[in-house]
């Protein structure tokens, strides 16, 4: 009874929030409300009635367990509930979509009473969420001609749980709504610094854009009841930026539609568009929720007599508005033509959005459903012996007799599931592939267990080479929000089989290393495909995607992955880096020398960037793929070559070791593994028996750049430029300027050196900078705070080891205590130098901050409005993007360095250079 007045007084608390009872995942909460609902005389029982059915987690949670439970005991006729009939349980079972459900299902389907197995078997064969032990039970019952257990393979053989759904309506009728001008960042779908409430989906979403936002959409949902409301990006591209799932699930719980009457604030089928498209990984998170992303296209270049793009006076090319869709705009989406229609009048092909596969999500109410389906369907058919009837749309394979595979294409073809034999793949094709690494972060990490609970999945896949749970999204403060989630997350993750950052027993020391980092480590085999939570899951080696949460939760419960082979884009360089040059400024040049090569077009997005890095490790080139996901890219592959190659694997074999001789390591030995792979692959390497993975030479890319060194005079600076004119050209990755621009003269009131961005050289020429500066004017001032975070504690270790730490802590004014972490985020800096612990900090802008208004010059990745600072009344905030010499110089002197202040202070210093491979010089010089 205390539990269930505890729960009322929760709920009376969430009523003065304006917010519904919060779901029960909760066993032990459930099991008294049962009790309730069993004595009919008891004074809560109506309200309770209305938990039990209506708002209650389905899946693995343990309410959920005790749900289906209770349901059986109806169905048997054990309890008698007048307001849950037998067969309302079956449909309360029905939606409850794995787990338990499917253990109560098998057990009534193979039990003695005909009529009541007749009817779990008819409500089984609704259902794709079924592992080994379910379908073991099924087959056993098979072997000892069950004939219910026939009926059920066979119904799943002919994939009726697909079949038999509604089709996809003809016409979806739309009415727009403009959530904003230019590159909509998920941050304002879901603002990182309400990341702690993402697994509170009501609550959550009470932040997508603004009340007022919330209330248009409100009216405009009013008027037109028919409709679903589409978010649109215009002038922009939508979802770009990271915390795709919980953004989506925003969208969805305002525009979208309930998956289940019986299943709370879970919603589907959002509709989103953007003048540029969709972000890669948003459109994925769309797919998962069933969903539809359309290009918009609504916006063109405005070109001359001779076809030539027209420029305005700055040089930037003038876009005309092609076709309206201002809030408020009807528009019908046609899934058999698959155009887009006003007022009957054809607009654009949207084919591609709605693809054989694409519609398959849309009907089946999402991915997870079609994955699962086909996975049942197949072991069925084996089990029968019958041919796989084809219910699906086939896989697209595409193969150019003649044409050679790019990176990409090679390890996509090494990886692919269920191909037809023989048969080579090309760019666009199809594909189901199996995972190698996955990664899950923190704030997404607890989306990520509720989705492996609502998919019903316990235990990692065995075809995982290893996957790891971060603690570093969460590492700046440890407050009350983070104690109440981390442990809880940790431990799921730990006991489904991840290697997790925290010890649920507290046998080894948290870590909070920065995700990528660790990912980077770990990944010991060029051609390895990863999936992590994370847009900058963008590895040195291998291959890597950043996924939404469900995503991520799809590879750890299958270890597969499915998409199409995407386009590449080659990069290669030519001339020679200048030594007072670093090589964030080569990534930050690769950008703008392309933009430029391809008037204005970013022939990255939605593409694999191969980048020819071939003589730079993996620490140093991660710099570089990192980046990608700023670029709008889908991955990046780097081509490395042999003697590199080992390099790397040699420092990552030593970066796993020391995560053993932490006690990282588990029951599977799955860290101890790795570095036997790692082992494996460097002989394979020195004997000439695999070398490092390089794209054949008759490859065919979408495009080629070539990035001209010579041509890079200054550090580069990405600027949000927040005041510009045209508001679509603002908080874009695309403004790069270099150092000159800023005359010397524009203000610095914070600098940031961490995030994934930088390495340990990174926070070596901090210290050898700080040396410099000491020595040149005889002392150091700050003129601006200074926020230093490594990445991963094993650069803190090895820095000490070095010396260099002591530099660091000499010029620091504070120093972050694992044993006393901070319990508030700070909220204002003096001018000094704080060494912060490792993880994401300033970047991820959910627990720190820079103060309100202010100007901050970071070496992150983050330069979207209100993510590392918010707008003050006084001016807007603003984050500029740079190498790391150029921001502890800014910090120091309070403004941004005329480049020979510049010059002087990295006198000496060695830089992170890169020189191409010679094998890649003569292929562009030929």
């Amino acid at each position: 009874m205390n539990i269930y007045k505890d729960y009322l007084k929760e709920i009376e608390e969430r009523k003065e929030q304006g917010l519904h009872p919060k779901p029960i995942d909760s066993a032990e909460l459930l099991n008294a409300i049962i009790a309730q609902i069993k004595d009919k005389n008891n004074v809560y029982r109506a309200d309770s009635l209305q938990f039990f059915i209506y708002n209650t987690l389905p899946g693995t949670t343990s309410a959920a367990g005790a749900k289906a439970q209770f349901l059986k005991e109806i169905i048997v006729g054990e309890s008698v509930v007048e307001e849950i009939t037998p067969d309302f349980a079956f449909e309360l079972l029905s939606h409850m979509k794995g787990g338990p459900s499917i253990k109560v299902l098998l057990d009534l389907a193979l039990g003695n009473n005909l009529q009541i197995a007749k009817q779990a078997a008819d409500v089984l064969k609704t259902q794709v969420f079924l592992y080994e032990a379910d379908i073991d039970r099924l087959k056993e019952a098979f072997k000892n001609d069950n004939p219910i257990a026939r009926e059920i393979f066979e119904s799943y053989a002919k994939a009726e749980f697909f079949t038999k759904l509604p089709e996809v309506p003809e016409e979806i009728k739309v009415v727009t709504f403009i959530a904003g001008e230019g590159d909509i960042s998920t941050d304002l779908l879901s603002p990182g610094n309400q990341a702690h409430s993402r697994s509170d989906r009501e609550l959550h979403g009470k932040c997508m854009i603004t009340p007022q936002a919330q209330e248009e959409i409100k009216s405009l949902q009013a008027q037109h009841p028919d409709k679903s409301v589409m978010l649109i990006a215009e002038k922009g591209t939508m979802g770009v930026g990271s915390s795709r799932m919980s953004g989506v699930n925003n969208v969805a719980l305002w525009t979208g539609k309930k998956a289940s009457p019986y299943i709370p604030f879970v919603n589907i089928a959002p509709i989103v568009g953007g003048t540029n498209g969709i972000s890669p990984i948003f459109l994925t998170t769309v797919d998962v929720t069933g969903g539809i992303g359309i290009d918009l296209k609504n916006w063109v270049k405005k070109v001359d007599e001779n076809g030539n793009p027209v420029r305005n006076e700055n040089g930037e090319i003038i876009l005309e508005e092609a076709y309206s869709v201002a809030t408020g705009t009807v528009l019908t989406i046609n899934t058999r033509t698959k155009k887009l229609y006003k007022d009957g009048e054809e607009l654009i092909d949207i084919s591609k959005a709605l693809t054989p596969q694409k519609l398959e999500f849309i009907k089946a109410g999402g991915s997870y459903a079609i994955v699962f389906g086909k996975k049942i369907q197949t072991i069925a058919a084996q089990i029968l012996g019958t041919e796989i009837p084809t219910i699906f749309a086939p896989s697209k394979e595409i193969s150019v007799e003649g044409q050679g595979l790019t990176a990409v294409e090679k390890i996509f073809n090494r990886n692919a599931v269920g191909l037809t034999p023989g048969k080579v793949l090309h760019a666009g094709s199809d594909v189901r592939v199996e995972v190698n690494i996955v990664g899950s972060q923190d704030t997404t990490g607890l989306m990520t267990a509720q989705e492996l609970e609502s998919m019903a999945a316990t235990v990692i896949s065995p075809i995982v080479d290893g996957a790891y749970q971060s603690g570093c999204h969460t590492a700046s403060v440890w407050d009350k929000k983070a104690q109440a989630n981390i442990p809880k997350l940790m431990k799921f993750m730990n006991d489904f089989g991840v290697i997790t950052a925290r010890d649920p027993k507290g046998e080894y020391h948290a870590m909070t290393d920065v995700i990528h980092k660790v990912l980077n480590d770990i990944t010991v085999d060029e051609w390895a495909i990863i999936i992590g939570g994370d847009s900058h899951t963008r590895m040195s080696k291998g291959v890597a995607f950043g996924a939404d949460s469900g995503t991520v939760a799809l590879a750890l419960a299958t270890g597969e992955a499915s998409m199409p082979i995407p386009e590449s884009v080659k990069v290669t360089f030519k001339g020679q880096m200048k030594k007072h040059m670093d090589f964030r400024d080569v990534v930050h040049a690769t950008q703008a020398q392309m933009l430029k090569q391809f008037d204005g077009e970013n022939v990255f997005q939605g593409r694999i960037i191969e980048v020819h890095i071939g003589t730079l490790p993996a620490d140093q080139a991660f710099t570089f793929t990192d980046w990608t996901a700023e670029m709008k890219a889908k991955a990046s592959i780097c081509i490395s070559e042999d003697d590199t190659l080992i390099q790397s694997l040699e420092i990552a074999k030593a970066r796993i070791q020391i995560m053993i001789d932490k006690g990282m390591d588990n029951d599977r030995q799955v860290l101890q593994g790795l570095i036997n792979k790692a082992d494996k692959r460097i002989s394979e390497i020195k004997s000439g028996e695999k070398p490092a993975l390089t794209p054949d030479a008759n490859a065919k890319y979408y495009a080629e750049v070539v990035v001209d060194l010579d041509a890079i005079d200054e550090p580069m600076i990405a600027d949000p430029d927040v005041n510009n004119d045209d508001v679509s050209k603002r908080y874009t990755h695309d403004t790069i300027r270099d150092l000159t621009f800023y005359g010397g003269e524009k203000k610095v009131d914070l600098g940031f050196v961490g995030s994934c961005m930088v390495h340990k050289g990174d926070l070596k020429i901090v210290s050898q900078m700080l040396r410099n500066l000491e020595k040149q004017n005889g002392k150091v001032e700050f003129q601006a705070p200074l926020v230093v975070a490594a990445p991963t504690y094993n650069i803190i270790d090895e820095l000490k080891a070095e010396g260099y730490w002591e530099l660091l802590e000499k010029y620091s004014g504070f120093e972050f205590n694992d044993a006393a972490p901070k319990g508030e985020a700070r909220t204002q800096y003096e001018n000094m130098m704080y060494l912060e612990r490792p993880g994401c900090n300033l970047c991820m802008g959910n627990q720190e901050k820079a103060e309100k208004g202010d100007t901050v010059l970071a070496t992150s990745t983050r330069l979207f409005q209100g993510r590392v600072v918010e707008d003050s009344e006084r001016k807007k905030g603003e984050s500029l993007l740079a190498s790391t010499p150029v921001v502890v110089l800014s910090a120091i002197k309070g403004r941004i360095p005329s480049i020979e202040e510049y010059k002087e202070a990295v006198e000496g210093i060695d830089l992170t250079t890169f020189v191409p491979s010679i094998k890649e010089l003569v292929t562009v010089g030929h």
